[in-house]
């Protein structure tokens, strides 16, 4: 189980770190900087300590139910599949400025870590409550960027 966690672990936090590298300093970039902003927009801060707290439990969630899902080949794609959207949706909105795509982007996401959340309560109950943090800061991001598209 250990080994597993550190698996998860590292994949989790190689997506973030992978989506920070292709976002390159665009957040002080020109560009970001003069964006119209959603007002409930919170301060940079606090993007740092969400995605930690999030991959930790996310980490904590893979580790646990993998031995309690049925279908793992789907299971795994669906976490290969969020990983991806993951990292991407960063280039996508602060690198290409395609805040329509990288909309459509973030909903798939959050409609995958519901699935997560959601999907598999029948078999894993409570576990399921360790998505919880991720499907919330979705979306609350998914709300950020559709008011950057929007208004933008």
């Amino acid at each position: 189980m250990l080994f597993r966690c550190l698996i998860f672990l590292t994949l989790n936090f190689s997506a973030l770190a992978l989506g920070g590298f292709l976002m390159g300093d665009s957040v002080s970039s020109d560009w970001y900087q003069n964006l119209n902003k959603a007002p409930w927009t919170p301060p940079g801060w606090v993007f740092g300590t969400a995605w930690t707290t999030i991959m930790i439990c996310f980490t904590i969630y893979m580790t646990l139910v993998w031995d309690f899902i049925e279908k793992k080949n789907h299971f795994a794609a669906l976490f290969a599949l969020q990983w991806l959207l993951n990292i991407f949706w960063n280039p996508l909105f602060f690198q290409y400025h395609y805040l329509a795509l990288s909309f459509i982007e973030i909903i798939i996401l959050t409609i995958i870590v519901g699935y997560f959340l959601f999907g598999y309560w029948q078999q894993i109950k409570t576990k399921s409550l360790l998505m919880l943090p991720y499907f919330c800061w979705l979306l609350i991001a998914s709300s950020l960027n559709f008011y950057a598209f929007w208004y933008n």
